[in-house]
């Protein structure tokens, strides 16, 4: 791969492309194809065969996927199956079928068996059950990597998975009902942290940064504690001061947004 090779990078708008988008530029690859879903549905086999049909990228990074966290999993069982599914099988179809160079497609620590050896390794795939929350997911995941493989020995194509531990960074998500483990944890830290110190001004910025089911920043503190609760941010009750109705101005200014 060199600077002028024609590189796709699928979901390059999500938390782990966009790393990717920003590794490269800054190791001068500038011939990057970059597609947003809304222009190229990567579950629909005849829009991706004709975006490879006319670009034909010689390198493949596939970080598109639906994600979330167990929630998420957990609720929209068949969305994240199928959507995953039809995004491994078009993109890695049709890197096959227009001879790219290389793929590395993004798996998922998810893949490996509930109840692992510990410490985990890679020939415990496939070696017991998965976790039962996600275990849509998993499946999907393990079908990319097994395309991926099978690609390989019946066709000699250089296709190859690897598998990203829990991640966090630039353009994470952080919505409390879909967000992974660790952004999850960060902004519940964040969140009681506030709540602990009565700093309500910081709270609000967040809730209108970011609601958490329709509770924003202008919405009253009993609705606030109750919905902070309800995900298992709390602080110990203190007798001497009762929530309040949000103030009648505009929301909060978002300058004290922590990072998150």
């Amino acid at each position: 791969m060199n600077s002028t090779s024609k590189i796709y990078i699928a979901g390059h708008n999500g938390m782990v492309g966009s790393a990717i988008v920003r590794k490269m530029k800054a190791e001068g690859y500038d011939n990057l194809l970059l597609r947003t879903s809304k222009e190229l549905d990567l579950r629909n086999q005849a829009e991706v065969n004709a975006f490879f049909d006319a670009e034909r990228p010689e390198y493949v990074f596939l970080a598109a996927a639906k994600v979330g966290g167990i929630m998420a999993n957990n609720i929209y069982r068949a969305d994240f199956l199928y959507e995953n599914l039809m995004i491994e099988a078009n993109v890695i179809y049709a890197a096959y079928k227009y001879e790219v160079k290389k793929l590395l497609f993004l798996g998922s620590s998810c893949i490996y068996p509930k109840f692992a050896l510990q410490p985990m390794n890679e020939d415990q795939l496939l070696t017991g059950i998965l976790e039962e929350t996600n275990e849509p997911y998993a499946i999907a995941k393990i079908a990319g990597i097994k395309l991926c493989e099978s690609y390989r020995r019946q066709y000699g194509c250089d296709f190859i998975s690897a598998m990203p531990t829990n991640l966090y960074g630039p353009g994470d998500n952080y919505d409390l009902e879909k967000s992974h483990v660790i952004p999850a944890l960060i902004r519940k830290m964040h969140l009681g942290k506030c709540l602990e110190d009565g700093n309500w001004e910081a709270i609000r910025a967040d809730l209108n940064l970011l609601p958490i089911e329709r509770v924003n920043g202008m919405s009253s503190e009993f609705d606030i504690i109750a919905i902070l609760n309800k995900y298992g941010v709390t602080h110990p009750p203190n007798p001497t001061r009762q929530p309040r109705q949000p103030p009648n101005h505009p929301s909060c200014p978002l300058g004290n947004r922590s990072s998150t």
